[in-house]
């Protein structure tokens, strides 16, 4: 391949990466003792379970 081959290839591959569409993902967490979605929580709970660490208290 040339060089311009090439760039092209990679045009035309940034051109697909931009048009391609993901499926959504529903994540639940507990807030208050029960699972519900995270999208259906308030804006202070999302930013705080984006900081929130996770422990595993594995044997």
């Amino acid at each position: 391949m040339t060089v311009n081959e090439i760039q092209k290839k990679i045009q035309e591959l940034k051109l697909q990466k931009d048009s391609v569409e993901g499926t959504k993902c529903e994540v639940y967490s507990r807030v208050v003792g029960y699972l519900r979605p995270i999208a259906s929580w308030n804006e202070g709970k999302r930013e705080e379970f984006k900081i929130r660490k996770n422990y595993c208290f594995c044997k």
